[in-house]
């Protein structure tokens, strides 16, 4: 489950629909919002869809720069990357949509946590296998992506090995799961504040088994700045080496 929550509205969409879709649009207490998944690149984004005064709403091209998601607005056309925000190409080439906090939990976690809380429901008008993978196999930590990118040599991690990727003022972090699940907690001193990535248990690959239900245990994480959630998302790292190469991996 991707769960935003905005001024104290919890609302949760099921990987197992946003790996068919891959974008909804959506709005909570009254903010425009886009929740985006790239099942290639395991980035689930949410973004303020609002943009100088307008209100955009997004579709996918059914283009991939980098292995990633190529989105476009229905107002002007514009491509957008889905990793960064920022619009590529079109009359809005150069702008950047705000991130929003977001994170992957488990069912469970999110039934416990916001009884009360809303769900995109399989009702969508589409026939999809909702709940199958139709990328079985795809997550396997040394495996290469599907299509070649960028910076493809840059083996200071395994090309899919998750990582909690966060920006802080001008800088990126890349903090690996493998190191995350074996310490917990890792603490990094910013220029902006103190910056804590925690990692749990208890989610599953949506990219392993055929039935995503059945993946493996991945985990998730969690990250905050002085104590205040931040945006971040989950990208295995051919997808950072490609479009972030400057990033600083911190492991311990």
């Amino acid at each position: 489950m991707i769960v935003v929550t905005v001024a104290d509205e919890a609302r949760a969409y099921p990987i197992q629909i946003l790996t068919w879709h891959e974008i909804v649009n959506d709005q909570i207490a009254r903010v425009p919002v886009a929740v985006t998944f790239c099942p290639l690149c395991n980035t689930a984004i949410v973004f303020d869809r609002r943009l100088d005064g307008d209100v955009l709403s997004f579709g996918t091209t059914g283009k991939l720069r980098e292995s990633d998601l190529v989105m476009y607005d229905r107002k002007t056309e514009s491509w957008w990357q889905q990793f960064s925000g920022e619009a590529l190409v079109g009359t809005l080439a150069g702008e950047k949509l705000r991130q929003l906090s977001a994170r992957i939990v488990s069912w469970e976690e999110f039934r416990d946590d916001h009884p009360a809380g809303l769900v995109l429901d399989r009702e969508t008008g589409f026939v999809r296998e909702y709940g199958v993978n139709p990328y079985a196999g795809y997550d396997s930590v040394d495996s290469s992506p599907l299509f070649a990118t960028r910076n493809g040599d840059d083996d200071r991690l395994p090309p899919k090995e998750r990582v909690a990727y966060v920006e802080v003022g001008g800088d990126a972090f890349a903090v690996p799961f493998s190191s995350l699940a074996e310490k917990r907690t890792i603490v990094v001193e910013t220029d902006e504040g103190e910056l804590v990535v925690r990692w749990q248990p208890g989610v599953a690959s949506a990219l392993d088994e055929i039935m995503i239900a059945g993946g493996r245990d991945v985990g998730a994480a969690t990250v905050s700045l002085d104590g205040q959630p931040i945006p971040f998302s989950e990208p295995f790292w051919f997808a950072v080496a490609a479009l972030r190469p400057d990033i600083e991996i911190v492991d311990d």
